[in-house]
């Protein structure tokens, strides 16, 4: 949203971290109510299963388009003087309006695939949400070494790809500024 010199900027991290939580807690819930299930394969095979998908889903969703989170905040700019800076809590509501309904098919997935491997599919939903957070937290590493907080356009990043195809920049601004710390969780007071 670009009106004259102003531009609505979100934080990264926050951004990143929106999915985390929702996707967490809806796989913990769905790989719960899959254990109910005897399943085709037992709980037992469900929950090894479950294990394996939940470190590989963890893995590659911390670890895919690490190069071009760094390229970008390589090439950061500083946010200009009447930049606006949005909160976090209005990043964390519009992603998490974005999506609703893919967490919702996530959540159906989960369970509907317990009748076939108990809690393998929940357990794997959870692994991404956790990779969400173990990416949010390498960002704020990163925010924190270069001592600047990272911000993408709103209308760049969309309903949440701060690392996607339409952005073509990050901002900068110190690490106090904006309602998040570095790594996009809730400033302590």
């Amino acid at each position: 949203m670009a009106r004259g010199g102003q531009q609505s900027l979100a934080r990264v991290a926050v951004i990143v971290r929106a999915g985390s939580v929702p996707l967490f807690w809806l796989g913990v819930l769905s790989a719960g109510i899959g254990l109910l299930l005897p399943g085709i394969t037992g709980r037992h095979i469900g929950v090894y299963a479950g294990a394996a998908l939940f470190v590989v889903c963890a893995a590659v969703v911390a670890l895919v388009r690490r190069g071009r989170y760094r390229a970008w905040a390589d090439r950061a700019s500083r946010a200009g003087k009447f930049d606006f800076l949005q909160d976090r809590g209005v990043t964390l509501r519009n992603w998490r309006r974005a999506h609703r309904w893919w967490l919702v098919v996530a959540f159906v997935a989960g369970i509907a695939c317990s009748l076939a491997v108990p809690a393998a599919v929940g357990m794997g939903i959870a692994g991404a949400g956790t990779g969400l957070w173990l990416k949010a937290v390498w960002i704020g590493r990163r925010e924190r070494g270069d001592d600047a907080i990272l911000w993408v356009r709103t209308d760049w990043a969309g309903t949440g790809r701060p690392a996607g195809k339409q952005v073509k920049g990050y901002r900068t601004t110190g690490v106090a500024a904006g309602d998040a710390a570095p790594g996009g969780g809730a400033r302590r007071r």
